[in-house]
């Protein structure tokens, strides 16, 4: 019984790759020297016949008499034998010393085998008699052997050669593979910063430690991601509740009056509706994130949607006397779930009022451009710093304090994830001092119906 240890040494991927290399060109090398030695034979027995044929057509000229005949076939060096009609037969000057096997070789081209080894016989009739001439193929059988010798020999050793030169090639290919491996061990569930840095050229094992580095670089952003959304999460927890507790010890510090009873309860009431929209907002990017949202989309009106959420957002832009402007274009469709979609419009409305100067202007668009329906939102405020713009979707990024008006900072990533949940985009233009564009880019519904139609037509004209 061989030891585990061995038995899982040839179960490496390294030695498995070497065997395999060593079987496929053990079969090449063996089928290679298979056709050349077939070859090769083929090749001196062509020799030979060909000497036989010249000879025959060479001493058994019609102006040859018999004795001229009998001088060439004996410069020939062949074994030569005429054998007459009654059976009787010469062997003529010129034969071969070693005797051939006459009485096994037949009219026509023919290897035969005696006690003398093999032969190759080519018989003629002439001169009313059966004339045969023959060469011994000792010699070439012995080059064949030679050959069969030099293949066995070479073969094992190329294999040995091989199989050496390929254990060190295969644990060449693979050693950034196993740098992978340690890389990989390494990582913690604390520590994502370990890189291979794959240094090699760029092929098979270059751009699978290249995809590593870039799983890596997201896993460890995501961890950070997290981990910053659970620290925002506490703290966006905590100052409500701070305050709901604060308020509860003061009021229960000593007796206090109905209208400091009533004032810290209304306190103590917007610190709740605060816990409550930062929880039910928490809720659905944790249902978005595990894809458990109900997605039921229909085709949705913009302008009587847009027109029930600007009357809705009055009572809001009347404590800052803000103008708003409705502009949407008659007709424009679009298609999502509908509570969704107030949702996002929702956040950008409530983002643009709120961070509207007092007196100002909030204007809600609404058109189509180039096969796209946009839905803007423009205020007039103090607009955004542009080392903000890239940040604005992140979870409970605020871009400074004077525009966090107590929010948390997941209106505009809800209405970002929204968006894309609608296979739409979110663009922001901003200019510091005059305010900002929020616009929200939706495909064109009627294009898209228009394509589909046209497809089913040609679908149907074509089957």
């Amino acid at each position: 019984m061989f030891p585990l240890p061995f038995i899982n040494r040839f179960r490496t991927l390294r030695v498995r790759l070497t065997l395999w290399y060593i079987l496929l060109l053990g079969l090449t090398l063996l089928t290679c020297s298979a056709l050349l030695y077939f070859q090769l034979e083929n090749g001196l027995l062509a020799q030979v016949d060909n000497k036989l044929e010249r000879a025959i057509e060479r001493c058994t000229s019609a102006t040859f008499a018999m004795s001229r005949a009998q001088r060439c076939f004996a410069e020939t060096g062949l074994a030569v034998q005429l054998r007459a009609i009654e059976g009787q037969g010469w062997n003529l000057p010129g034969e071969d010393p070693t005797p051939a096997p006459w009485h096994l070789a037949k009219v026509g081209l023919k290897t035969v085998q005696s006690e003398q080894g093999s032969w190759r016989v080519l018989g003629r009739s002439w001169q009313g008699g059966s004339l045969q001439v023959a060469q011994s193929l000792v010699e070439e059988q012995k080059l064949l052997q030679n050959q069969r010798q030099q293949t066995l020999l070479r073969l094992p050793l190329m294999l040995l050669l091989t199989g050496l030169g390929g254990l060190f090639l295969a644990g060449r290919a693979l050693a950034p593979i196993d740098h992978i491996r340690r890389t990989a061990q390494a990582i913690g569930a604390g520590d994502l910063t370990h890189r291979i840095a794959y240094s090699g050229s760029p092929d098979e094992v270059g751009q699978l430690a290249a995809a590593f580095d870039d799983m890596l670089d997201r896993l460890q952003a995501a961890f950070e991601r997290e981990k910053r959304f659970t620290a925002d999460v506490s703290h966006e927890l905590r100052t409500p509740l701070a305050i709901v507790k604060g308020r509860i010890e003061i009021a229960l510090s000593r007796p206090r009056t109905q209208p400091e009873y009533t004032d810290t309860l209304e306190d103590i009431g917007q610190a709740v509706e605060r816990l409550s929209r930062l929880t039910s907002n928490l809720l659905f990017l944790a249902r978005l994130d595990q894809g458990r949202l109900d997605w039921r989309p229909t085709v949705v009106d913009l302008e009587n949607l847009l027109g029930a959420l600007v009357e809705q957002a009055i009572p809001m832009a009347l404590t800052k006397q803000i103008r708003l402007v409705e502009d949407v274009t008659p007709g424009l469709r679009i298609s999502g779930e509908a509570d969704y979609l107030i949702s996002l419009f929702l956040n950008l409305l409530d983002n643009a009022i709120k961070y509207t100067a007092f007196a100002g202007t909030v204007t809600v668009q609404a058109t189509h451009k180039a096969d796209t329906i946009q839905v803007a939102f423009i205020d007039s405020g103090q607009g955004i710093a542009p080392e903000h713009l890239p940040h604005l979707f992140e979870r409970f990024y605020q871009a400074e304090a004077a525009r966090s008006s107590g929010g948390a900072g997941l209106g505009l990533s809800i209405a970002y994830e929204i968006a894309r949940l609608h296979e739409s985009r979110i663009t922001v233009e901003s200019t510091p001092g005059r305010g900002s564009t929020f616009t929200v880019i939706f495909p064109d519904l009627l294009l898209a119906e228009i394509e589909n139609k046209n497809a089913l037509k040609e679908n149907s004209l074509t089957s």
